[in-house]
């Protein structure tokens, strides 16, 4: 399985720069993928601006990417402000060829910066399929709380991907939790950071990918740039065949 990740650094709130940002990206992109996957509030940033920028279906950042993912003929995971019904949502919708295939509202907003004032939490799990491989999906500080990840174990999840915009003073925890993620789980790990600034932080990316056993396969400073590699999806597999330890949880 191809992947692509989109370690970019987004304008503030800047939704007319960010998509000419990414169309120039991927203006000479002829890599055949099966998924990108973008960071967190992919166009806007960590705006706590939730009711300026919450939008439906027909809203420009949800159509842009369904045009995207239409015209590079491939899987698409991107960070949304999402309204549905009075509340708002900061979410990870995978776009197949044109279609909303899944949307993961965070479970968890941001108590210490005051997210979870502008975003309603989701209490609801999603894992999407693209060509039969099992994805989880989850946005940023959702990291930090391990029993939603062993949830998406328990359903036997391939892939786990967190999109995130976690700053450079805590950056370590970010690959450590990870790499963590991905042993305890025995399943491939995908972080996407974003790079750059906003008013109040600074991003250093690594966005990264741990193998199942918990073995580094990306892991990039920096550096804004398109990150690809190629994911044996039969490892997964073999490692749980190998260490059997989901099949002795006891709480979950």
């Amino acid at each position: 399985m191809k992947i692509c990740l989109v370690q970019y650094s987004p304008e503030w709130e800047n939704i007319d720069l960010n998509i000419e940002k990414v169309k120039t990206l991927f203006s000479n992109f002829n890599e055949k993928v099966d998924l990108i996957i973008f960071p967190e509030l992919t166009l806007t940033g960590f705006t706590m601006n939730s009711s300026k920028f919450a939008e439906e279906i027909d809203g420009r950042c949800t159509q842009f990417f369904i045009g995207l993912s239409k015209r590079l003929k491939t899987n698409i995971i991107a960070g949304l402000v999402e309204s549905d019904d009075g509340s708002i949502f900061n979410s990870a919708v995978h776009f197949d060829n044109g279609i909303i295939m899944a949307r993961y509202r965070k479970i968890h907003p941001f108590s210490m910066a005051g997210e979870n004032n502008f975003y309603s939490a989701s209490r609801e799990t999603i894992v999407t399929k693209i060509n039969n491989v099992q994805i989880g999906l989850s946005v940023c500080y959702d990291l930090r709380f391990p029993e939603l990840y062993r949830l998406y174990a328990k359903k036997r999840t391939d892939i786990i991907v967190n999109i995130a915009n976690w700053p450079i003073p805590r950056i370590e925890h970010w690959k450590t939790l990870l790499k963590a993620r991905a042993i305890e789980n025995l399943c491939y790990i995908i972080g996407v950071n974003r790079v750059g600034d906003d008013p109040n932080v600074s991003y250093n990316g690594f966005s990264s990918i741990f193998d199942p056993t918990g073995k580094e396969i990306i892991c990039v400073e920096n550096d804004e740039k398109l990150l690809l590699t190629e994911l044996d999806i039969d490892v997964v597999k073999q490692t749980r065949e190998r260490f059997n330890f989901l099949e002795d949880m006891e709480l979950i």
